[in-house]
């Protein structure tokens, strides 16, 4: 279990604590749902845990199998609802691939990536109603 402590500071800003390594972020509102956008809103931190779990599984099994995928990057694109109840309605996931990376790489390896970045733990506990579109430029 991990704790992390949250603080309303007001203003529709939180600080979040994450209480094994003392990390601090901090939260703020959107500009078009009534804050400041000074910091990740709480849903761009779901867009941020979403890309960094796919690429932090990938690494794992990149470990496992002795594959180097350093340099890999990705963009997430978070889109909202548009009417009510507002919530993520999509999440689009575009890899970079290095060219050495995409050159190392067999077919077999390319699908066990990819297949470690769609079943990360954060990708299999967003709801069915969250769209997760996936590009990887191999």
């Amino acid at each position: 279990m991990v704790e992390i402590d949250v603080l309303y500071e007001g203003e529709l800003h939180c600080q979040a604590k994450h209480a094994p390594s003392a990390t601090v972020l901090a939260t703020d509102a959107p500009v078009d749902n009534m804050g400041k956008g000074e910091a990740f809103s709480p849903t761009d931190l779901l867009a941020t845990s979403l890309g960094t779990c796919m690429v932090t599984t990938m690494g794992m099994v990149a470990r496992r199998n002795g594959w180097n995928i350093d340099g890999v990057s990705l963009r997430v694109q978070k889109e909202m609802t548009k009417q009510p109840p507002r919530r993520v309605e999509r999440l689009a996931v575009s890899f970079q691939i290095p060219a050495r990376v995409r050159s190392e790489l067999d077919a077999s390896a390319k699908q066990a990536l990819e297949q470690a970045a769609r079943t990360c733990p954060v990708a299999l506990s967003l709801s069915p109603s969250v769209e997760v579109a996936l590009a990887l430029d191999w």
